[in-house]
């Protein structure tokens, strides 16, 4: 197996993939969309996972990036530095896990490189679209505005499988007045919608995946929900779970009490 060897093989499915770049045409009236997220091995999986299951992850979570700005995934470019345990086996499975998620929200294979490290690390970069002037944002949120979730919530130990919300995010444009992905635990990224929107929040119940505590719903991050506002007269998908309230920038109550905006931090 070498690098040219795994070229032809991705251009059976992906005709973009050959030259030094690929060559897409822009949508007109669209804005695009950029995002990209690494998936490292000993932080996002292990060797013990299925191959499948690390490249339909690792492109699942640029996917929810998309879905948060209410977004059309268009493109993907997929990195791998390949870990010393890794073979044919392993990338033939990998690949499928990548492939059979592109395929499913219509999204194509556009490139990306290949190397190799002590550690297998795979960085995912998306770019997709959305109408001119129509991204959903973290800064809108207006004093009244219903908070909601799209689905229950749990943190990464009740979630072994991302579902992208992009059905959810085309529906909240036009509707939404801010909106982003729970990635990093509910209280940690409503407190940065929060701060964003320049307003505080009030939490007034959590849906739970079943299985799941209060506390991983709250801090355990890796939902891959939408977390958005809407006015409270506005018909929206999905769970109200609080109100933005007037107060100081990014403060959290819940149930009358003063939250923490702890989550997931890489750095901590």
């Amino acid at each position: 197996m070498n690098e040219d060897a795994i070229i032809r093989k991705l251009r059976r499915h992906a005709p973009l993939i050959g030259d030094d770049c690929a060559v897409v045409p822009a949508p007109h009236g669209q804005d695009l969309l950029f995002t990209t997220d690494f998936s490292i091995e000993g932080v996002h999986f292990t060797q013990e996972s299925r191959p499948e299951q690390i490249g339909r992850r690792a492109v699942a979570r640029s996917l929810s990036d998309i879905a948060a700005m209410g977004g059309k995934p268009l493109y993907c470019l997929v990195s791998l530095a390949l870990g010393r345990w890794t073979d044919r086996r392993w990338m033939n499975g990998f690949y499928r896990g990548v492939n059979q998620l592109l395929r499913e929200t219509k999204t194509r294979l556009a490139g990306g490189d290949i190397s190799h490290a002590p550690q297998l690390v795979c960085d995912v970069m998306l770019c997709g679209s959305v109408g001119s002037g129509k991204a959903l944002r973290r800064s809108g949120a207006k004093v009244g505005d219903s908070i909601y979730v799209s689905g229950p919530l749990g943190g990464w130990r009740h979630k072994p499988e991302i579902v992208p919300r992009l059905d959810i995010g085309r529906k909240l444009i036009g509707k939404a007045t801010s909106c982003m992905d729970i990635s990093d635990g509910l209280a940690l990224d409503l407190h940065r919608l929060s701060i964003a929107s320049g307003v505080a929040a009030e939490i007034d119940s959590v849906p739970l995946l079943e299985g799941a505590s209060l506390e991983q719903a709250l801090h355990d991050g890796e939902d891959y929900e939408l977390l958005y506002t809407a006015h409270p007269e506005r018909r929206v998908p999905g769970i109200r779970i609080g109100t933005i309230r007037k107060g100081k920038p990014g403060m959290l109550r819940f149930r009358g009490k003063t939250l923490a905006p702890i989550g997931y931090d890489h750095f901590q």
